[in-house]
Order: C-alpha cells, then sequence, then structure tokens
C-alpha cells in the first residue's frame, strides 16, 4: 500500500491517478464532520472537543462557512482531475455532535452541496444527535432544509449504564426527541452500545425495551470496544470497574437478535437492524452501505476521510489546523495512500462478511487457480461448521449465519489466508 504525506501546495488527487474501471458504476457520498460536544464520554475516541471556539474558522459561529470552502475546494478539485462528480447518494453529518451548531448552519451546509453536486431524488440525508441536543424547533428547521433522517444517541436507557459510559443526556429526553422527529415525518434510527461494565442482562433487556417502545426505523447495536488512550480504559486498568466480556456480549448480542427480529427488524450488517417486516430492504442506511460496498465520498471537516476513485486521503486532525489550511486557500488534506490489490481484497472479505447479502464468491475465485481452489475449500469447510450459510454459498455469495456474525473476525481471517 502506497502512503504518503501531502505537501501544502499540492491536490489531494496525485495526476496520475485515473478513475479505476469500476468508477463509472460507483455512488457518490458526502459526509461532514462536525467536532464538537458539550462533553467528552469516557469511552470515545472520536475526533471531538468540548471547547466551542478553537480559533478562526473553528467555532460553533464561524465553522459552517469553513465546511462550506472546503465544498467549494473539493468541487474544484474533483472538476480539474477530470473525476465525474455524479448527484449525492447520501449525505451524513457525524461528530462530535453536529446539532451543536445552529440548524440553520447545517442547513446551509447541506444547500451548497446541493448547488455544488446536485443531490439524488431520494437521497438519504441524515444527521447524527444526543437526545439533549435537538429541540422541537430545530428538528422542523432540519426538515425543512432537506434533512430526512436522524440518528440519536441513545445507547442505553438504564442511568448507572450511561454513568460508566459518562453520558450526560436524560433517558427521558429520548422519547421527547422521538416525538419531534416524528412529527417531523424524519426517519429514526437509534444508537445502543451493549457490554457496559456492570451492565447486568436485565439492564440491557430495558434499554431494547425503551427502544420498541419508540419504534425508531433503524437501530445500530454496538459491542462496548474499550480503545486505548480513553478514560474509560484508565479506570478499568486502575479497576474502578471490570473489562468487557465478550461472552457477556455475545449473550447480549442474541438477545438483540432475538427481540429486533420479533418486533419486525431484520439484520443487513451485524450491527444494524431496520425496520422490514416484508422484507423489502426498506430503511436500511444507505449512508454506512456506500461504506460498506467500496463506493466514493468525500469527507468534509478535521480528520474526516475520503474515497474517489481509488486514492483515499484524510484531513488535519484538529480543528484548529483544518480550518488554517482551508482559510488560507491550502487543501486540508495531510496524506493520501492508494491501496494496492491485496489490501483491497482483504477489504472486500471483511466487509462482505458483515452484511446479509454477503460477499460474491467471485470476489475470491478471480485470484490464481491454486488460490481459488483453496478458497473454495474453504469456504465449503465454514460452510459444515455452521459459520456461513450453505444455500447462499450454493448461489455464489458468502453470508455468514447467526453463529457466524459472532465470529466474523475469524471467518474474514480465514477467507484472507489465500
Amino acid at each position: 500500500m502506497s502512503q504518503t504525506e501531502i505537501p501544502p501546495t499540492t491536490g489531494v488527487l496525485p495526476e496520475f491517478v485515473v478513475p479505476a474501471a469500476n468508477d463509472a458504476d460507483r455512488t457518490f457520498s458526502l459526509y461532514v464532520h462536525v467536532p464538537f460536544c458539550v462533553s467528552r464520554c469516557g469511552y470515545c475516541d472520536f475526533n471531538t472537543y468540548i471547547s466551542p471556539d478553537l480559533g478562526p474558522g473553528a467555532s460553533h459561529e464561524s465553522y459552517a462557512d469553513t465546511a462550506i470552502k472546503e465544498l467549494e475546494f473539493a468541487a474544484d478539485t474533483l472538476e480539474q482531475s477530470g473525476i465525474d462528480a455524479k448527484p449525492l447518494h447520501s449525505v451524513f453529518y457525524g461528530g462530535g455532535t453536529p446539532t451543536l451548531l445552529a440548524a440553520q448552519d447545517l442547513n446551509r451546509i447541506l444547500q451548497r452541496a446541493r448547488e455544488l453536486f446536485g443531490i439524488k431524488p431520494g437521497a438519504e440525508i441524515t444527521t447524527e444527535a444526543n437526545p439533549d441536543s435537538l429541540s422541537e424547533q430545530a428538528v422542523q428547521t432540519l426538515a425543512e432544509g432537506g434533512f430526512n433522517r436522524i440518528s440519536m444517541g441513545m445507547q442505553s436507557s438504564v442511568s448507572h449504564v450511561l454513568q460508566v459510559l459518562e453520558r450526560t443526556h436524560n433517558p427521558d429526553n429520548v422519547y421527547a426527541a422521538a416525538k419531534w422527529i416524528r412529527d417531523a415525518n424524519l426517519d429514526l434510527s437509534l444508537d445502543l452500545i451493549f457490554g457496559t461494565p456492570g451492565e447486568s442482562i436485565t439492564d440491557w433487556h430495558q434499554s431494547l425495551d425503551a427502544v420498541l417502545a419508540v419504534r425508531p426505523d433503524h437501530v445500530s447495536a454496538y459491542g462496548l470496544i474499550v480503545e486505548e488512550g480513553t478514560k474509560l480504559a484508565a479506570q478499568i486498568r486502575r479497576g474502578v470497574y471490570p473489562n468487557t466480556d465478550p461472552d457477556d456480549q455475545a449473550d447480549k448480542y442474541l438477545v438483540t437478535e432475538e427481540r429486533l427480529t420479533t418486533a419486525g427488524y431484520r439484520w443487513y450488517e451485524i450491527s444494524n437492524w431496520a425496520y422490514d417486516p416484508q422484507e423489502q430492504g426498506i430503511h436500511q442506511s444507505q449512508h454506512n452501505l456506500a461504506y460498506w460496498r467500496d463506493q466514493n465520498w468525500w469527507g468534509i471537516g478535521p480528520g474526516a476521510h475520503s474515497h474517489i476513485a481509488g486514492v483515499r486521503w484524510w484531513n488535519a486532525k484538529h480543528p484548529a489546523a483544518y480550518a488554517s489550511r482551508v482559510l488560507d486557500n491550502i487543501s486540508p488534506a495531510i496524506g493520501r495512500e492508494i491501496p494496492d490489490a491485496e489490501a483491497r481484497l482483504l477489504e472486500q472479505i471483511m466487509l462482505g462478511v458483515r452484511l446479509s447479502e454477503g460477499l460474491e464468491l467471485s470476489v475470491l475465485t478471480s485470484q490464481s487457480e491454486s488460490e481459488a481452489q483453496a478458497a473454495l475449500a474453504e469456504t465449503r469447510r465454514l460452510a459444515d461448521q455452521g459459520l456461513i450459510e450453505s444455500a447462499a454459498l450454493e448461489d455464489g455469495r458468502i453470508v455468514p449465519t447467526l453463529k457466524g456474525r459472532l465470529l466474523d473476525d475469524a471467518i474474514t481471517r480465514r477467507l484472507a489466508g489465500f
């Protein structure tokens, strides 16, 4: 894999890059990173900052203008590179807490993206939010500006679990915010975390009860990963809390699958379920699917990553450094890489075996004949062991079973060994 730093005087796309043969088939999405939070959660290792003012172009009041300037840079770069920037397939604002910015500012960024690139009819346009960062008026303003989906960070409905995670929102506010979102005719997604130290199986059932009472269109549920460098990791090392338990997380995952499936939700990615009782593929996150399907996207904001024409790059991480470069008419990107064939194959396997649509068997059989035969033999062993679906394999797809979802890393390692 070729990885380089980007000098300030150059663009993010090297001159020698030619769009890949399948680039014409790729969709084009936009990610907008908003790095501000009211407080930093103990488990969080995202690129977020508590201060509302980190310098010129990096405050609550000025950030939208900086993001818009990078949007304009993106449009110019794509035009100069000869790459067709299609109308946006999806837009996703993440963070941080995007809704700490004024709803009008979020709308201004979206409107400029619409002017520069266009937005496909029916495109999914999402912002993340915390329950305490929303108001009824803000939700209505977002709807009027073109947003059609809100992904709300609930994590848990149990106070002592939220305390360990250092989530500051009032769990009762989830219900009020959900009503505002529904009244504005927006889709609602709820994010959950299971396996927090001290969380019992009863606690997890209580959180699922709260989710099902709200009836969101989409649910994301992730097992807690304790990242090095976080406050929670330090607390666990000191014995303040016990470490996470993989068996406990597996039990809670199985409970999640059973309860959501019974309620009409269908898994489409290991950690994601969409309300889809008739199994029509509705309410799945189109933006996340764009990532998992290796589509094109431009990431706006500090630390944001992008992928266009087989090239990946990332922006300066600190908001002040990012804003300084943008305001000085310098690319905010500080590094890029062009994954080689081996790296891309590994990613295809890793992402494909997480999806209910599965990984095309042809991805493995397109290698050398000896490697293809070895890979086919391994897929048969995986099916015999109940880790992938035999019927799907007969149809040329590798789809994990429920047991396989719990062991997806092992499936990836075994398939990537050839």
